[in-house]
């Protein structure tokens, strides 16, 4: 629901428990009033009322209030819109000129005092949550303009006595290592100025007082749909004003707006929650679920990828061996990766020559879809579209298709350079080549890698390189929007070299992404832990692969591998072919489990029952109704003998009873909640467990 009251031009934005309201100063300024717990537009009446005076020529009482922190006059806060006009006039002064409401959709019309620049502050309520999603519109009716920072929203906190912030960090096989870390005064910015969202930092952040636990307190959160360039600064002043402001683009790069042209900056989402932790994850699970994916409703299969039994070693005897292990096993989905094109053996060559090689498939992909297919099985493919090797046919013929400058080394990283999207004559080469490739062999499934970041990111004979960094990102989701919508039974997993590509802008068109090249179950308990903090099961594909492990070399019994995958997409990555009948009978067993337990697990509610760094770690998923709930407990080191202590669940009904069809036990859910599960957890390191409970 969203109110207006006209006189003092205030606006109420409810959510499903919270609201957020906004008001406009005598200047035409829109300014926070309040985000937090559910009032109504007559109690946030009297709140944050007029502007108080400055006391000093220093110190603006006010600072850090503005809606959107635009640059210019006295405001010194840093700033979320800068513009350069003509006659080099750098402030921005707003006009307001009218609102529209179209529930659940707020539209604020300005523009600027003097200049024909428009303004348009979004607000749209994602219905059933407590999300509130918010965007920045740019229209330019005169003189060429340029922009050099434009924010999707700036988010304001509550005066609290302290902070914290919580965010991801990480690198290539290491992504998503959770840090809750005193928010420092001045400004803390996570960015990615790659071209990709990165393996080292994630676009969102959650901010509380430094209380807040799994299940208790207060959070804010805020994440950027934005698969690019990007940019979140979280501000804390010496007055205690902390705010949260990101968009896409950085520092250095810069939109050049002509006459008639439009600039329109992705979503920036921000929730509030009195459910800690907990809480907000699970309210972003309900979010991405119910307003991102282009297919929530759907069970993810169990899949098989060929890479780590063949590398490039691939032909059409040996995959259709590998398929036809994986469907004994139970899988639904087969996946050919790297090597089945152009001249790639290796990484050094190949790539951008989308043509099936003879050599290896002598009748085309074909034979080995029909074979797939007649398994019982569907078939996905690896691409990655946005690359090319300076070894190739696609760079021989047209070298200026590729990210470079003038003048300039252009710079290989793993033997590949980056294809400017951003030029439609390449975007419509890649639509092209791909529709072609999903009608001819009858894909099911796309494996989008993007195994690189930008460099040299330039655009020769362009009037406006700069425009690359963004359009670049804008192309592949137009590519993959039209080929989706060409061929809607296709699916799509995004994966960056790993985890390079996990944002909500991707997840709005990719069915689930690969969190991280690094498999070994160990690491990907704390993996799973901070790319659980936002994005919900459903969407992160889980691998079970060989030991020892190519990074860690660590040798981690199946049980435990299995086990770890099946809190995500499972899927299966090794040499299956050499598995003993031992292995692949477990396999088998485990597969089955999956297979009864994967409603719950993607469509449920997550709680982290013990965190990552305890001796036992433990989550649950809770379907929706409480008729069904799947427990996991992880062990990773041995202890001498004694009692585990009971492991308390959460999100039950606790008038209900449950009953555990494995062993046949049966618990009140009030004692489940209150007292706890009874932890039977092997002896030894790597001890772990999947524990099933039915409503009776």
């Amino acid at each position: 629901m969203i109110e207006c009251d006209e006189g003092t031009r205030t606006w109420v934005l409810r959510t499903a428990a919270t609201s957020y309201a906004l008001r406009l100063t005598d200047e035409d300024v829109p300014r926070h009033v309040y985000w937090g717990p559910a009032l109504t537009l007559a109690q946030i009446a009297g709140l944050g009322t007029g502007s108080r005076p400055w006391w000093d020529g220093f110190n603006d009482p006010d600072e850090g209030l503005d809606e959107l922190a635009a640059d210019g006059g006295t405001r010194y806060w840093p700033p979320a819109l800068q513009i350069r006009f003509t006659e080099h006039t750098r402030s921005v002064e707003w006009q307001y000129t009218g609102y529209t409401i179209d529930a659940p959709h707020l539209r604020l019309e300005f523009r600027d005092r003097h200049y024909p620049l428009r303004f348009t502050l979004h607000y749209r309520i994602a219905r059933g949550t407590d999300v509130v999603e918010r965007w920045l519109e740019l229209g330019n009716d005169g003189d060429e303009v340029e922009v050099v920072r434009a924010d999707s929203a700036s988010w304001v906190l509550p005066r609290w006595p302290g902070y914290r912030l919580s965010h991801v960090t990480g690198r290539w096989a290491g992504e998503c290592a959770l840090r809750r870390d005193p928010l420092a005064h001045g400004e803390t910015v996570a960015a990615s100025r790659r071209g990709i969202t990165s393996h080292h930092a994630n676009p969102w952040v959650m901010l509380d007082d430094g209380t807040a636990t799994e299940r208790h307190g207060e959070v804010y959160g805020a994440a950027l749909a934005w698969s690019g360039s990007w940019r979140i600064t979280t501000t804390r002043a010496s007055t205690g004003r902390v705010t949260v402001s990101g968009g896409f683009g950085q520092d250095g790069v810069s939109h050049r707006l002509g006459p008639g042209d439009r600039l329109t900056t992705p979503v920036f989402a921000g929730l509030y929650t009195r459910g800690g932790f907990g809480g907000a994850s699970r309210e972003w699970h309900r979010y991405v679920l119910g307003h991102v994916l282009p297919h929530p409703g759907e069970t993810r299969p169990v899949l098989y990828n060929s890479w780590e039994a063949t590398g490039f070693d691939v032909d059409v005897a040996g995959q259709s061996a590998l398929a036809e292990q994986a469907a004994a096993l139970g899988a639904e989905l087969f996946v050919l990766d790297d090597g089945w094109f152009g001249e790639r053996t290796g990484d050094h060559a190949g790539l951008g020559d989308w043509h099936v090689n003879r050599k290896r498939f002598p009748d085309g992909l074909g034979p080995l879809v029909d074979h797939v297919h007649r398994l019982g099985m569907k078939f996905g493919l690896w691409v990655e579209p946005e690359m090319v090797n300076p070894d190739s046919d696609l760079y021989r013929a047209h070298p200026d298709w590729v990210l470079h400058q003038p003048h300039r080394r252009r710079s290989e990283l793993r033997n590949q350079l980056v294809l400017n999207f951003a030029r439609p004559d390449v975007a419509a080469w890649a639509h092209e080549w791909l529709d072609t490739l999903v009608t001819e062999h009858r894909i099911d499934f796309l494996k989008w890698d993007m195994n690189r970041p930008f460099s040299e990111a330039g655009w020769p004979g362009e009037a406006d390189p700069d425009r690359l960094w963004v359009e670049h990102t804008r192309a592949v989701y137009a590519v993959m929007d039209r080929l989706r919508a060409g061929h809607p039974a296709l699916r799509i997993e995004a994966c960056g070299g790993g985890g390079g590509r996990t944002d909500l802008g991707m997840l709005a068109r990719a069915d689930q992404v690969w969190p991280s090249d690094n498999t070994d179950a160990l690491d990907r308990l704390d993996i799973h832990h901070g790319f659980g903090q936002v994005y919900p099961a459903r969407t992160m594909s889980a691998w079970v692969t060989d030991v020892p492990g190519f990074g860690t070399r660590r040798s981690i019994p199946l049980r435990f591998r299995f086990h770890v995958a099946m809190s995500g997409v499972l899927g299966i990555g090794g040499d299956i072919g050499k598995w003993p009948e031992e292995d692949l009978a477990f396999a088998r067993e485990q597969i089955a489990l999956y297979r009864d337990i994967r409603e719950v697990v993607q469509h449920g509610r997550l709680y982290r029952l013990r965190p990552a760094d305890d001796g036992v770690t433990a989550l649950q998923y809770v379907a929706a109704d409480t008729a069904r709930a799947v427990v996991f407990a992880y062990r990773p080191r041995g202890r001498f003998p004694a009692p585990e202590a009971p492991l308390r669940l959460d999100g039950l009904d606790p008038a209900a009873h449950y009953r555990d069809p494995d062993s046949g036990d049966e618990h009140s859910g009030a004692v489940l909640l209150s007292h706890g599960l009874p932890l039977r957890l092997p002896e030894g390191d790597y001890a772990s467990t999947v524990v099933r409970l039915n409503r009776i």
